[in-house]
């Protein structure tokens, strides 16, 4: 199964007979949650999911979105609607990261069917509904370990062993400039692919064929392990699906650089130059 689905595909998935439960995970950095907004209009029997609170666990010394607690994840989802035996939809405002982030959760805990709505609310041209649905509750229990997962020592030793890709803005990629994080610079050996170059001006995913010599270009070549770190793990997961829909398996270093930053002891490399 495709790890995307466009809107009219969705729109016919939710007429059919076995309509996929659907989460919106609409998200901004750093500021409130959009549950608000998704009350005031969302995908007809979408269920709100909370990233801050729920695909995460507090900010900490493992990064600002650590991986979330099990239960809490799990509880959450199950909320929503979710279980094992059906298909999952998630979206989000249309960027696509926290989307991407539910996406990966929800494959790395063992769930076998879920896609991101591609270009997500924004491509979205059905009906919308306001208020909050009270789903069936799902019987899905989080299972960790069906995806490849990374951590700071893995990610360092990939980036010279395989192909780690940064997935944040290249000026963050180089250090000149570094809005949240205590420094600036990237993990030494890591090679610069942010996440705007997975998507055209439309805001929907490149061609898989596309994508496929994009990541290729950057050192995916099939014979190598790929990972991927961000910020915090959040848009990382969006360069995971990218890779994902350009056939090339990858991990996620979810701690990414709020976490290798903050460790006085971990090197730091600046400029264009992967070393």
């Amino acid at each position: 199964m495709n790890a995307i689905i466009s809107a009219p595909e969705l729109a016919s998935d939710l007429a059919g007979p076995n309509p996929p439960v659907v989460l919106d995970i609409r998200w901004q950095l750093g500021g409130p949650n959009l549950r608000s907004a998704y009350e005031e209009a969302h995908i007809p029997g979408a269920a709100y999911v909370d990233l801050d609170s729920e695909l995460a666990a507090p900010a900490g010394a493992a990064g600002r979105h650590p991986l979330p607690d099990m239960e809490v994840f799990g509880a959450a989802v199950r909320a929503a609607g979710v279980s094992e035996n059906r298909d999952v939809v998630v979206y989000d405002g249309g960027l696509g990261w926290a989307a991407a982030r539910a996406w990966w959760l929800l494959r790395w805990t063992g769930h076998p069917s879920v896609r991101v709505l591609d270009g997500g609310l924004a491509a979205w041209s059905g009906p919308v509904e306001s208020g909050s649905p009270s789903p069936s509750v799902g019987t899905f229990v989080p299972a960790p370990g069906a995806l490849s997962l990374l951590d700071a020592d893995g990610a360092a030793a990939l980036a010279r062993t395989g192909l780690l890709l940064d997935a944040r803005a290249a000026e963050r990629y180089r250090g000149d400039v570094e809005p949240i994080d205590r420094v600036g610079g990237h993990i030494p050996g890591a090679v610069s692919a942010p996440t705007t170059e997975n998507v055209a001006e439309s805001g929907l995913f490149r061609p898989a064929a596309d994508l496929a010599d994009h990541f290729k270009s950057l050192g995916a070549t099939g014979t190598s392990e790929v990972g991927v770190y961000c910020g915090s793990g959040v848009s990382g997961a969006h360069e995971v699906l990218a890779l994902t829909v350009a056939g090339i398996p990858a991990a996620l270093y979810v701690g990414s650089w709020s976490e290798w930053s903050q460790d006085d002891n971990r090197p730091v490399a600046t400029g264009p130059d992967p070393q």
